[in-house]
């Protein structure tokens, strides 16, 4: 190990420890600085893994050995053991992190048709199953890990004997010393060819628990698919709350042995319906995981970022915005690909903009080719943002706080059951605000009693719990003002302080965006705009291609995040029409400084121009993206 390499992991280290020390300011972990490459462990390669991250600028590194999801490591996970505890200690020796990979209640075995021993030969009971009882058994072909012969089974998280082997299996993890355990796809078998509808399972072990639960026979009880029915909505919130329920077991499992072990799922479902059919549900799982690994589709299956379009890359930070705001001060890691042969576009540009895409909105960059977890599609490349992100971990992983936000309300249950309405108001509503770059907060009924903005929109919100109402009571009763769009539902007085908006003007904006983005004038909405109040400290000036967030951090500085999707062109351009003419106003009585960053470059400070008690700041052109942030 060159002296040099050592020499940065400890000041990363003692950059982390020094947060923890730091007044006012939530704790923050690895979790929050990692970087990301991930390695196939073997029983001896362990110190070659090690070494890679150290030389490659990875800060935490996620291996791959899968004891449960493997079924003759599931019986005997003894040789994998060894191997996770050896990568763990030679992590530890030179101050870098491990996490290992395991299934969620996905098992195969290999070679299944030469042996007379796999899991669904003998335990056909714990399986997965359609309504009309056919089980969750693929091979080769049905997914592209599946190699032919295998044998590739979703099990229920109801098979008490399958779940009390499972959490052995954790615990002998968590033992080893690694520092996080990365449960891939923890879901009901909702996402494969011929499966998709079936709103599965309906073994026996997971319909008797339902049954135990509400008294309701899944399998005759309910008009599946049929969102109005209510006994279909109590199989959802069942559905939901069982793998909720599973991670949380998990969780204190590894922690009863490990009690600084991170419980990390990888979830490919975001903020859309994809979340309410395979049952696992960011928003939800947050409250019970250390940080999540979103392999984010953003609902229309596009993972590459050299295919993506400008509407693409906005949608993108909706959700990686609602991701953030659902951690609650936790890590969000984002497992998305860059590029898969796209001959008109390079690489290294795409693997750029989704770097930046991800940094500018506070998550954490994960490069992988392909649809691979390991590797890079270049590794210089790779090497460059890596060091340039760990320059400037600061500026984009201290945590966010809000200063004078509009709020936008994000509803699990609206999502859960309106998925379609709901989610093109809430994402038109923040596209809007993030082109118009106006202070936004994503508000959730586990945020709503402390935000304190003066606006809340409810982006045609059709669920409120007595809770939620009683939020809304509490917040109109302090002179804050709500806004309605769509459906009102929530049975507040009409002499309430509401703006409605019958006609939702975030599905308006959205049915523009999706019809032609490039004409889309965020000035359509003009009277919406007017109805929201947030406050007057940031004022930006700048083109509606820049999408734009504005924070707080605990040192007291204001930070503006600026992504620029000028000109990019899925599958043919992946370079920005720079944006120039941007201006940052701060109402500050102080002479403050300013200072620009921009994506790969170094810092640079600006003069800014006083006008009576505000301070402007023109801001040189941004290419890629860019953060400016004032110091007092």
């Amino acid at each position: 190990m060159k002296w040099k390499h050592c020499f940065a992991m400890l000041v990363v280290m003692v950059f982390a420890l020094v947060l923890v020390a730091a007044p006012n300011s939530p704790e923050q972990d690895w979790t929050h600085f990692v970087r990301i490459g991930a390695y196939g462990l073997k029983r001896d390669n362990a110190l070659q893994i090690v070494r890679n991250a150290q030389e490659t600028g990875v800060f935490g590194s996620e291996v791959d050995n899968d004891i449960p999801g493997r079924y003759e490591s599931f019986l005997h996970p003894e040789e994998k053991l060894k191997a996770i505890r050896a990568v763990a200690e030679a992590a530890h020796r030179v101050g870098n992190y491990a996490f290992v990979y395991i299934a969620g209640t996905e098992c195969i075995t290999a070679n299944a048709d030469q042996t007379p021993h796999t899991l669904a030969k003998d335990h056909p009971d714990w399986l997965q199953r359609k309504v009309t009882g056919e089980p969750a058994v693929f091979g080769g072909g049905a997914a592209f890990w599946i190699a032919k012969g295998d044998e590739d089974v979703w099990v229920t998280p109801y098979a008490a004997e399958w779940r009390k082997t499972y959490m052995e299996r954790v615990r002998q993890i968590a033992a080893t010393g690694i520092d996080g355990i990365y449960v891939d796809i923890p879901y009901w078998m909702t996402h494969f060819d011929g499966w998709e509808d079936t709103w599965a399972s309906f073994d026996e072990h997971t319909v008797a628990a339902f049954k135990q639960q509400t008294g309701l026979d899944a399998k005759h009880d309910l008009k599946l698919g049929d969102f109005s029915d209510p006994n279909f909505r109590k199989w959802v919130e069942f559905r939901i709350q069982t793998f909720t329920d599973f991670m949380h077991e998990i969780d204190q499992n590894a922690k009863s042995v490990n009690p600084k072990i991170k419980t990390i799922p990888e979830i490919y479902p975001g903020i859309e319906e994809e979340a309410v059919r395979v049952g696992a549900d960011v928003y939800s799982l947050y409250s019970v995981v250390d940080v999540i690994a979103h392999e984010y589709e953003f609902g229309n299956g596009n993972h590459m970022a050299s295919s993506r379009t400008p509407l693409d890359w906005f949608r993108y930070q909706v959700g990686m915005h609602s991701f953030r705001a659902f951690a609650q001060g936790k890590a969000t890691w984002i497992l998305n690909y860059s590029w898969d042969g796209d001959k008109k576009v390079d690489a290294r540009e795409a693997m750029m903009n989704l770097a930046m895409s991800q940094v500018m909105a506070g998550a954490n960059f994960w490069d992988a080719p392909g649809h691979s977890m390991a590797g890079s599609n270049d590794l210089p490349t790779r090497k460059k943002i890596f060091s340039w992100i760990q320059a400037n971990e600061k500026t984009f992983y201290l945590p966010r706080a809000p200063i004078d936000p509009i709020g936008v309300y994000f509803s699990p249950e609206t999502r859960n059951f309106h998925a379609k309405d709901f989610l093109a108001s809430y994402r038109g509503i923040l596209i809007l605000l993030m082109q118009k770059h106006l202070e936004f907060q994503i508000v959730t009924p586990r945020t709503l009693a402390d935000f304190h903005g003066q606006t809340l929109v409810l982006p045609d919100v059709r669920e409120f719990s007595e809770s939620e109402r009683n939020g809304l009571r509490a917040f109109v009763g302090n002179e804050k003002r709500l806004v309605i769009t769509g459906t009102d539902a929530t049975g507040l007085d009409a002499s309430a302080p509401a703006t409605r908006f019958p006609n939702c003007p975030g599905k308006a904006y959205d049915a523009a965006l999706e019809k032609d983005f490039e004409h889309a004038s965020p000035g359509s909405q003009q009277q919406f705009l007017d109805a929201l109040k947030g406050g007057d400290t940031v004022q930006i000036a700048a083109g509606s291609q820049l999408a734009t967030s504005i924070a707080r951090t605990p040192d007291g500085r204001i930070h503006c995040f600026f992504a620029n999707f000028a000109g990019l062109r899925g599958g043919s351009n992946p370079i920005q029409t720079p944006q120039t003419g941007v201006e940052v106003t701060i109402r500050s009585k102080s002479s403050g400084k300013g200072f620009f960053l921009p994506f790969m470059g170094t810092p640079q400070s600006l003069d800014g121009i006083r006008n009576q008690d505000s301070m402007t700041f023109r801001l040189p052109p941004i290419a890629r993206g860019a953060v400016f942030w004032y110091v007092p």
